[in-house]
């Protein structure tokens, strides 16, 4: 199941999002999933390890049918109480979903796959419950920022202290195994810490910015193309009466009629 949040940890991101500088740099990487998702008012999204669900309020407000799991039942209480009966909240975990194939238009992983056991099993039940495209937003292994987060957690204990981060390729290279090459796209939200101010915000929507793969931040999209494993089967018949070959068709003299193994 990988690290499940305890009671001190939902606490703590409750008091993160308090901050209105946080809550921007959040809203920002909400953005860029749904912009990177293309979504329309009315589709469906499943956020895996949604948290406290500011996620799902966000697509809320944006008109989408918002569905969220999370395996932490400390982390769904203060969800439950931002959302109300806004979304639909569920227990479990990421390598796990309890939802049947294609249920929902998009799915997405929001800095979710860092602190899961298995992601390559995350990632194949993220894609086997969409139907569209999926988001996978990360902490960037290679980010300068990775660094101060791992420094502050060898004097203080943090959640980041259970996490395990990833780089654009290590992804890349997980879901191109899944699902073949598909269309895939990528864009990173670069100096989060200082995006709230006007030249962090600038350097933000620089597309020059945007598509270096050192940013703090990486947004990765996948479409998902349906795929059919077919294999020949032999067909034969059984004619009653021996009248030679049906052309096109293999012959054996048998007295009865029998269809083809299934």
């Amino acid at each position: 199941m990988g690290y499940v949040f305890d009671f001190n940890d939902a606490t703590f991101c409750e008091r993160w999002f308090s901050h209105s500088q946080n809550r921007h740099m959040a809203e920002m990487q909400y953005q860029l999933m749904l912009r990177m998702l293309e979504t329309n008012p009315g589709e469906s999204i499943l956020d895996i390890g949604c948290g406290i669900g500011y996620a799902l309020a966000f697509c809320r407000e944006q008109g989408l049918q918002a569905t969220g799991i999370d395996p932490s039942p400390y982390m769904l209480d203060i969800a439950e109480k931002i959302l109300g009966n806004r979304a639909e909240l569920h227990r479990g975990k990421a390598e796990a979903l309890p939802f049947d194939d294609n249920s929902f238009n998009y799915a997405s992983l929001i800095t979710c796959l860092e602190f899961v056991d298995d992601p390559r099993r995350a990632l194949e039940e993220t894609c086997r419950v969409a139907k569209d495209r999926i988001f996978v937003g990360i902490i960037n292994r290679y980010a300068v920022s990775r660094i101060k987060i791992r420094n502050k957690g060898l004097f203080t204990e943090t959640v980041y202290n259970h996490a395990r981060f990833y780089s654009l390729w290590d992804l890349k290279k997980i879901i191109f195994d899944i699902l073949g090459d598909i269309p895939f796209q990528w864009q990173n939200i670069p100096l989060l810490p200082l995006a709230t101010g006007k030249i962090g915000k600038k350097m933000a929507n620089l597309q020059l910015t945007q598509k270096l793969p050192f940013g703090t931040y990486i947004g990765i999209t996948a479409t998902l193309i349906p795929r059919f494993r077919t294999r020949p089967l032999e067909l034969k018949i059984y004619p009653e009466c021996n009248k030679g070959v049906v052309p096109g068709l293999t012959y054996d003299k048998m007295p009865y009629a029998a269809s083809p193994p299934l």
